[in-house]
């Protein structure tokens, strides 16, 4: 189950009403929901300084937490606005004020700008900006301010199955690699601090420089003759020398290393890059659906929302075991364990998951929307992040919204943090990998009458979102018992729930793929331990229905389900198949 809200909007602290323009009516300041500025001047637009105030009054007047929470909307206005102050100082009379814009000058900026979809985002950046002013507001430039802008057509498109699974893999063989190390010598340290080790011998020596190394981040450094600090040489001969990854890196990821887990948090949820750089730590509880001892964690997704403030979801995995959803969050937490406690200790409340040390200690970010370092430890990540990493593996381009759309629209097929509708017409209808998977679904669909006449198959109806009206049953939703083909004698269904997917009554959406993607699951396991007759005819219809399920699911999607069984799902079919389920 998801949660939406809406996170109260709070005053940064110290900046409770912070003035963003100046007394000079050309300077504005602008503070994200994190309390950082940013400053524009606009005595820097090549345009005349009446005009410049005006469009400071018009710009302060978003800067504003409330509408704009990020300094990545106002860096983006600001961008357009240097453009279009371009444009105006290479007219043959500019315009001194903003009353003075006419529609004709409208439509010749439009006519610059019309030629590339960035460009047309632009122009509708700036317009939307002026239509702010109330001089502008009714008759002809009002009209052309706000003329109706086509959507630019996305060439983006998802991977294939053969590239992204190339992409985890690289992503997947980096992060093991670095938990593995990360693990291995957190046994070491905890072997040091059981006092396993003789004083003095080389794996105490190692313990010990553990042991600062998770206190402090790094081992102490002595100045050289040279001037450029060294580590003592005991820690050197029994690491075998000071390179990062002799000291550091035997306990923190290093920032390449934070974007491969970045990249698999990608594949494995479907997050974007900005919820990855913000992504909470996940909280544990017991798995609900059983006494096994596995986890589940509440994860809360933050996604910023245009029009300002911040909507949030909380996805709930469990850690099943390998290859299950919540077993990347368990490695996450391992990985990153020894980092979040240094930082706790540095900044007490930081509670971030994706943390990773660098060794350019006191570089500020130039990103202010992203949270600062604390000491050497970074969060998240960045752009320049994902860069680096690509370009260390040797892969061309970010992989995060090629690979979000993979997800999302050929996977999972299902919304993430987006309407239905977005969903569509974003990432499913432009995209070619998505129209090619459809063109033998809908052959298929010219000889199902056929096929439904010939054999048992799937008559249920698959749908994208539950719906509130109806029933739900151990498999699948009913619109109407009472008009079971397989009536009861008291009125209502007669039938095994088994019988649900054969049924016209019958609604199946993603929630319950899981439980019959087990039951299909459960049914496989049955035929190899009955005699094929016994089990064809107890078992077969049910398993050809689950089959052409799983044929219209997709791969993908069948996979995703398998992955989120719980412990509830487990217990359903069991008593399912035990008999012990009736309608």
């Amino acid at each position: 189950m998801s949660r939406r809200g809406r996170k109260a909007v709070l005053p940064a602290a110290g900046h409770s009403r912070p003035e963003r323009l100046q007394p000079d009516g050309l300077l504005v300041r602008h503070f994200n929901m994190a309390g950082r500025v940013r400053e524009y001047d606009f005595a820097t637009l090549p345009v005349a300084e009446p005009l410049q105030r005006d469009l400071a009054v018009l710009f302060a007047a978003r800067c504003d937490p409330n509408r704009w929470s990020v300094h990545r909307s106002s860096r983006s206005v600001w961008f357009w606005l240097e453009v279009f102050g371009k444009f105006l100082a290479a007219l043959e009379s500019p315009p001194q004020r903003v009353e003075e814009f006419t529609a004709a000058l409208i439509d010749r900026f439009w006519l610059v700008m019309a030629s590339t979809g960035t460009n047309r985002a632009g122009f509708r950046l700036v317009c939307s900006l002026l239509l702010d002013d109330q001089r502008l507001q009714g008759g002809p430039v009002s009209d052309a301010l706000a003329r109706r802008i086509p959507a630019h057509k996305s060439t983006r498109q998802s991977y294939s199955t053969s590239e992204f699974e190339e992409i985890k893999l690289v992503a997947r063989r980096m992060f093991r690699s670095a938990l593995l190390r990360i693990e291995e010598n957190a046994r070491h340290l905890e072997r040091f601090r059981a006092g396993e080790f003789a004083p003095d011998s080389t794996p105490w020596v190692v313990g010990e420089a553990l042991e600062l190394i998770a206190r402090d981040g790094d081992l102490p450094r002595i100045p050289g003759p040279s001037g450029q600090p060294y580590v003592a040489k005991k820690y050197r001969k029994a690491l075998g020398g000071q390179a990062t990854e002799a000291t550091w890196q035997r306990l923190f990821l290093s920032r390449p290393e934070a974007a491969a887990l970045g990249v698999l948090l990608l594949a494995e949820y479907g997050w974007n890059l900005s919820v990855i750089d913000r992504a909470e730590v996940p909280r544990a509880a017991p798995d609900p659906g059983g006494d096994d001892g596995k986890v589940t964690y509440r994860i809360p997704v933050e996604k910023r929302r245009r029009g300002g403030g911040e909507w949030y979801e909380t996805e709930n995995v469990t850690d099943h075991g390998a290859g299950t959803p919540g077993r990347l969050i368990t490695e996450a937490l391992a990985a990153t364990r020894f980092a979040r406690a240094a930082v706790e200790r540095l900044a007490p409340g930081t509670d971030l998951l994706v943390v990773s040390r660098t060794g350019r200690v006191g570089r500020e970010l130039g990103d202010k929307d992203r949270h600062p370092p604390v000491g050497p430890f970074y969060f998240g990540l960045g752009h320049d992040d994902v860069k680096w990493w690509t370009g260390k593996v040797g892969l061309k381009g970010s992989p995060f919204q090629r690979g979000r759309r993979t997800v999302r629209a050929v996977e999972r097929r299902e919304p993430a943090q987006h309407s239905q509708e977005t969903h569509d017409r974003v990432y499913v209808l432009p995209d070619k990998n998505v129209q090619a998977a459809a063109v033998p679904v809908i052959a298929d669909g010219a000889e199902e009458a056929v096929a439904v006449a010939r054999k048992a198959v799937l008559v249920a109806e698959l749908r994208e979102a539950p719906d509130p009206n109806d029933a739900e049953t151990a498999t699948a939703d009913c619109s109407d018992a009472d008009a079971s083909p397989w009536p009861a004698p008291t009125g209502g269904c007669g039938a095994s729930f088994l019988l649900c997917l054969a049924c016209t009554n019958a609604h199946v959406h993603p929630g319950h793929h899981p439980r019959l993607a087990l039951l299909h699951q459960s049914l496989e396991g049955l035929r190899s331990a009955l005699p094929s007759s016994a089990w064809r005819r107890d078992w077969g219809d049910h398993h050809d229905r689950l089959e052409e399920l799983k044929r219209r699911v997709g791969p993908g999607g069948w996979a995703h389900a398998l992955e989120r069984i719980t412990g509830d799902d487990r217990t359903l079919i069991d008593h399912l198949l035990a008999g012990e389920l009736n309608p």
